[in-house]
């Protein structure tokens, strides 16, 4: 059984737990998530189409994230959760940590806090060893892709990671 550690308001652990998806969450409580941007220099991201089967936005696509565990720091979930869908490891890529942003959903129970990271390394369709139970299929996006696939309302999370995709210095040398 996974377990996430509940935080308060603050982003400071409570020393509680919650169940894996088990929402009874309080007001002002909140478990925590993160998503790993992988990026490419030449300015393209990997993104990954969602299975079918998942009950919530199947056929969505996405980057790479899931909850942290008890326990677990950001940047070891983030880790680990870009290994297990994608097989690859961004622990030696550039960039990491770019901002964290909150979603509250009241008397639903589920309020989580997002931590946004962005890897850029050298990849290629070789690399990536996906996860067949939670991805059907990836490519290598440019941000207008992804616009165009925000615009269409199957792109999970753009609005609030929208900056990820932005970010940039001369040179082609990212953050």
């Amino acid at each position: 059984m996974e377990l996430w550690d509940i935080y308060d308001k603050n982003k400071k652990p409570t020393g509680r737990t919650m169940k894996r998806n088990d929402w009874h969450l309080k007001d002002g409580e909140y478990h925590l998530t993160v998503l790993g941007v992988v990026a490419r220099e030449d300015g393209t991201f990997l993104i990954t189409k969602r299975v079918m089967t998942k009950a919530w936005a199947p056929g969505w696509w996405e980057v790479s994230g899931g909850a942290a565990q008890t326990g677990e720091a950001s940047y070891d979930a983030v880790l680990r959760e870009v290994k297990e869908e994608t097989g690859l490891d961004v622990s030696n890529a550039q960039g990491g940590y770019l901002f964290t942003y909150k979603r509250e959903n009241p008397g639903e129970g589920d309020n989580y806090f997002v931590d946004v990271y962005r890897f850029v390394m050298d990849i290629s369709d070789e690399d990536l060893k996906l996860q067949t139970e939670e991805t059907d299929g990836y490519m290598f996006a440019t941000k207008e892709q992804i616009e165009a696939f925000a615009a269409e309302g199957k792109f999970l999370h753009y609005d609030s990671i929208k900056q990820a995709f932005e970010i940039r210095l001369p040179q082609s040398h990212w953050l």
